[in-house]
């Protein structure tokens, strides 16, 4: 192996770190910031969903340095185990009794 394959995976291994690292940062963000945490409750449409994912990438930059509500999907409150998530969007509100205290 040369010099320059070996710097690669060096270089490779170190982003793919960072990546997992931003990551975990907007996911704390979104707990911290937003409550969303596992199994959180939105209202969009004044119908509750229970979260499923969260896409981070869907985060802006807002103007002061803060990031934008992220996208979610989720199923409704009252479906089954076995209901298929739906894409939310960014326009969901969370629900008053998923409000971290």
């Amino acid at each position: 192996m040369d010099y320059g394959d070996s710097v690669q995976k060096v270089l490779l291994r170190k982003i793919r770190k960072t990546e997992q690292d931003l990551l975990q940062l907007k996911l704390d963000y979104c707990r911290f910031i937003f409550g969303l945490t596992h199994r959180a409750t939105v209202l969009v449409d004044g119908q509750p969903y229970l979260v499923r994912s969260v896409d981070v990438d869907s985060m802006v930059t807002l103007e002061d340095g803060g990031f934008g509500k992220p996208a979610v999907a989720g199923v409704p409150a009252e479906a089954g185990n076995g209901a298929e998530p739906v894409h939310l969007g960014t326009e969901w509100t969370l629900a008053e009794s998923s409000v971290v205290k």
